[in-house]
């Protein structure tokens, strides 16, 4: 009579077991899912946000007044009380558009993983677009919309367009390199005109960079009419491009609320009915998983 329980135990044990890595199993496939289209929801949404304002700054007029006194001033640089403060970090710069490759994306300042979920960020520490010097900008492969996602694809002759409160400058393509995250001498001035533009390589690692370098075909580059950060450039293998010293807490807590409203479900499909108690705590859960995916991927390394 003991053999029969034992054994029925057993398979409860087993089934329990089987289960859980099933359910594992589809949290995991979810969080993939989530990481290569999820994120592109909060990019699309991010870009709507920037290209309206972005509309409302390059019609600036204080702008406008700063290049008639740049062109009056034959070529010297303007007063530093005349200059424009530094860009916030977030917000839109300009408009990058690379028709090789399908790009049309809103520039934002500043390269960390939260300002990179926006779009393409610029570096702080070097020139903006269309000025003098080495105009740095970063964006992801393979999340959040993912705009660099063919830059390995350019070849020469194809054009790099980007759109600033100063105009239109155009960029021609140069060369491409693979580089350690530590190779940050790429993001130096070389005392030309260039855009340098860089993301995680291969796609779905952060093991290596690749780097495009394009040259700026404007004769004449433009003034600098923003005051300098006083920051210095973002190294590529800066921690905060992986995510490691983001705040644990909000994965905690919204790991919690997931378990805590899949436990409840559960408890009273026991106690009730088990389909309608599921259905009914599907929609909580699914919000909730959705805001755990997105806190918990800014504890992962670079997510490019």
């Amino acid at each position: 009579m003991t053999t029969p329980r034992r054994s029925s135990s057993a398979w409860e044990v087993v089934r329990g077991i089987g289960r859980t890595l099933l359910t594992l199993g589809v949290l995991i496939l979810l969080f993939v899912g989530y990481q290569l289209w999820g994120t592109g929801v909060h990019a699309a949404r991010a870009q709507d946000s920037l290209e309206n304002d972005f509309e409302v700054t390059v019609s600036d007029p204080e702008v406008a007044s700063l290049e008639e006194q740049f062109a009056a001033s034959a070529g010297e640089p303007l007063p530093e009380d005349l200059l424009l403060p530094t860009p916030e970090v977030g917000s839109g710069i300009g408009r990058i558009q690379i028709p090789a490759i399908g790009v049309d994306w809103i520039v934002v300042e500043g390269v960390s993983l939260d300002v990179l979920k926006d779009g393409p960020g610029h570096y702080q520490g070097t020139p903006y677009p269309g000025q003098a010097g080495n105009v740095a900008i970063a964006g992801h492969r393979t999340t959040y919309g993912a705009p660099f996602n063919r830059i390995d694809e350019l070849k020469s002759g194809d054009e790099i367009t980007i759109t600033t409160a100063q105009g239109e400058f155009v960029y021609v393509y140069r060369q491409t390199q693979i580089v350690s995250p530590s190779q940050v001498e790429v993001l130096e001035d070389v005392r030309d005109n260039r855009l340098t533009l860089t993301a995680c390589h291969p796609k779905y690692s952060a093991r290596e960079r690749i780097v495009v370098t394009a040259a700026l075909t404007n004769p004449n580059p433009a003034p600098a009419i923003y005051q300098e950060p006083q920051v210095e450039v973002v190294a590529l293998d800066e921690p905060d491009l992986g995510g490691e010293d983001a705040d644990q807490l909000p994965a905690v807590l919204w790991g919690l609320a997931c378990a805590s409203i899949w436990l409840s479900a559960w408890l009273v499909g026991r106690a009730w009915r088990r389909w309608p108690s599921y259905l009914i705590g599907l929609p909580f859960f699914a919000v909730s998983l959705y805001a755990f995916f997105e806190n918990f991927s800014r504890l992962l390394p670079s997510n490019y």
